[in-house]
């Protein structure tokens, strides 16, 4: 009797990492081969669209990426059937369909795919394997067909007015425009002086302080210090009282786990991590890491989401951990359920653990720093998502100055933690208060009026742009990062400490493609498109129509603006500095690397220099050197001497045109979220500090 003949299964995910972790959970029969990402895209070296054609793209295999398509089509040749298990997104599902074309499959259920990867999830789409979902294909074919459109087309003006190599992206551009509006604000912004005053009190031997909340029952607006000093002498006179105690109870809800902008900006904040560096981290828990018996496992569900939505089973999970862990109180009657954010395209759940018995300090031993730092912080707040409240004793007591001033003391108690137990405590907020009672005398220790100012909006973070971006509508969860990393390897924008600052080379793209192209610089505009690309997806509207009706308005403001760039000149900055050569004023220039130094006399005198950010400030060390703003090798602003090597002082804070009034030495400039910008003396010894806000 023959015997039954096994069936050869050949599942192709992207990466290797992915392969290894999935071999593991696939009995005899199966081979998991890795594409490596995407084989198919449009050629570098042409735009690759044909557009006269109904804009058929014209896609070519990726150059290097033709050994993996022939190791693929010999493993082929050994295999019953066929499984494209790449991620779970519309670049997934593109890959899949390239992948397909390429192969030359004819069998229609060949797609597979799980939200995280573990045994379970992974068997399971086995069992379900479906056809390519071509909505999902044209949704990523339009993105990419549109975004080289603009980039292809706007590109070549920007050689032609700015410099070389200069390139220009739908949305990027869009988001250097965003950054670059905020740095204007910041710039145009006066700020305003404004005054507070606290006063200490003492009661049965413990101290507080209240704040003047209103004068004669009026809002408290200070705006000078001979109006604060005044008040000051009038409280001198006055009996403080306490008039009213209320005290109530505040609850304090949980944030819903995390979507890939709402952890990049947890990341950013908390761990320092870049939006690329997370992204990076995040994909090695998706994979999978070794974790000793269990073997390698994925370790959280797909990172490209935005939606907080979560499977019936995680959370049922996660609120029976809390109830052995911590006891019935702390889970809430009802399972926490949250609700979708405008433009969540919800395909996928929220960024969870694959279990929340693991631990991060059971398994802290098998990751890295950086992998147990980000999977301690996606672990706590899964489990935080389904915990009961923390409730806090609020405590609001109204103090009397006489007739016409009245203070305000707020304190507040944690009555029962609820979520924060899994933070450690680590986001406790207690502000106790003394026992009060209405009518109670109040001893003064202390007033103290004190100076502030206005503050202008703060530079946008990588945490804050992502979250803007978010908001507005522009790119997705994929893009996030990416449009991150784009901006700043192209020279558009800089890294200053956490901040993102334009330089001067992303202000002159931007005003120039806002001039002639202001559809493509506008937010708005972007976010409705983005809305239409999305709306590809669901079948709503076909993808070619999408590309068509972006292009043929967008190829009239080209041809329209080509003619009009041509006849414009931008002009180059005259600085101070003569040509060594020949003594002509040199002018600012934009290199690959940025600024340079060239002579007005260009083409008949060729010469360069480094352009230097001068400080205006000698150096403090040398004291013949001029101090200026360099650049570390990741792109950190720092300052030293003109004199390096041979004097090699340096300072991360920016030098300032005033010297120390108690040590004459070198002030620099910092800034914090309590005092503001203010100067600081640089001999540690003397510490002298004032506010800047005044200058």
């Amino acid at each position: 009797m023959a015997t039954k003949k096994s069936k050869n299964t050949l599942v192709i995910v992207e990466s290797p990492a992915k392969a290894r972790t999935i071999s593991k959970f696939l009995g005899k029969g199966y081979k998991v081969e890795a594409s490596m990402g995407h084989v198919i895209d449009l050629p570098k070296s042409k735009i690759g669209i044909d557009i006269d054609n109904n804009f058929e793209p014209q896609y070519i295999t990726i150059r290097g990426k033709g050994k993996i398509l022939n190791k693929l089509k010999s493993e082929l040749k050994n295999s019953d059937e066929v499984l494209l298990a790449t991620d779970p997104d519309r670049e997934g599902e593109a890959i899949s369909w390239h992948l397909y074309r390429a192969l030359k499959l004819d069998k229609e259920n060949v797609r597979i795919e799980f939200n995280e990867i573990t045994k379970t999830a992974v068997q399971k789409a086995l069992k379900e394997a479906r056809p390519i979902n071509k909505n999902l294909v044209d949704a990523q074919q339009a993105r990419r067909l549109l975004d080289r459109l603009v980039g292809y087309k706007l590109s070549p003006l920007l050689w032609t007015k700015v410099r070389k190599g200069l390139s220009a992206g739908r949305v990027q551009t869009v988001a250097v425009k965003i950054i670059c509006e905020r740095e204007r604000e910041i710039k145009s912004f006066v700020p305003e002086e404004y005054w507070t005053i606290t006063v200490e009190f003492e009661k049965n031997g413990e101290r507080f302080t209240a704040a003047l909340l209103r004068i004669n029952g009026k809002k408290v607006k200070i705006s000078n210090e001979k109006d604060a000093l005044k008040i000051v002498e009038e409280l001198k006179n006055a009996s403080f009282v306490v008039r009213k105690v209320k005290e109530r109870d505040r609850r304090r809800n949980p944030l819903p786990p995390f979507t890939t902008s709402t952890l990049q900006q947890r990341a950013a904040n908390t761990l320092n991590f870049p939006a690329n560096k997370t992204m990076m981290i995040a994909q090695q828990l998706y994979e999978g890491i070794d974790i000793g018996a269990e073997g390698t496992v994925g370790l959280i569900s797909y990172m490209r989401t935005d939606s907080t939505r979560v499977s019936e089973e995680a959370v049922n999970n996660a609120r029976n951990y809390i109830r052995n862990e911590f006891g019935d109180k702390y889970v809430p009657e009802k399972a926490r359920n949250y609700s979708r954010s405008r433009g969540s395209q919800d395909a996928h759940e929220a960024i969870r653990p694959t279990s929340v018995d693991r631990h991060p300090e059971k398994i802290k031993k098998y990751l890295s720093a950086d992998q147990y730092k980000l999977y301690d912080l996606i672990w706590r707040r899964f489990v935080a998502s389904q915990m009961s409240p923390a409730i806090y004793r609020v405590l609001t007591v109204n103090i009397e100055a006489g007739e016409k001033y009245l203070f305000r003391a707020i304190g507040s108690q944690i009555v029962f933690p609820g979520f924060l137990q899994i933070y450690n405590g680590n986001e406790r907020e207690d502000v106790l208060l003394p026992e009060l009672v209405e009518g109670d005398s109040l001893p003064v220790k202390d007033y103290k009026p004190e100076q502030h100012f206005t503050q202008a909006p703060p530079r946008f973070t990588e945490a804050s742009l992502v979250k803007t971006l978010e908001e507005e509508g522009i790119g997705r969860p994929s893009t996030y990062a990416p449009i991150i990393s784009t901006i700043i390897s192209r020279g558009y924008v800089e890294r200053d400490g956490k901040q993102l600052v334009p330089t001067e080379l992303g202000f002159i793209v931007v005003d120039l493609l806002s001039e002639y192209f202001p559809d493509v610089t506008d937010v708005e505009f972007t976010a409705q498109l983005e809305k239409r690309l999305d709306s590809i997806e669901e079948a709503e509207v076909d993808w070619k129509k999408v590309l068509a009706d972006f292009y043929y308005p967008f190829a009239d403001r080209l041809e329209e603006a080509r003619e009009k760039m041509e006849r414009v000149e931008l002009a180059s900055e005259v600085t101070d500095e003569t040509c060594d050569k020949c003594g002509r004023p040199m002018v600012i220039k934009f290199g690959r690397y940025g600024k340079f130094l060239a002579c007005s006399g260009y083409p008949e005198c060729r010469n360069t220099k480094p352009f230097l950010i001068k400080t205006g400030v000698k150096c403090p060390s040398c004291k013949d050197g001029d101090l200026i703003q360099r650049k570390t090798k990741r792109g950190r602003i720092f300052y030293g001497c003109t004199n390096y090597p041979e004097c090699d002082f340096t300072s991360w804070n920016k030098p300032v045109e005033k010297s120390c009034p108690k040590c004459m030495g070198l002030m620099v400039e910092k800034s914090n979220k309590e005092k503001g910008l203010y100067y600081s003396c640089i001999n540690e010894e003397c510490g002298h500090e004032e506010s800047a806000e005044k200058k």
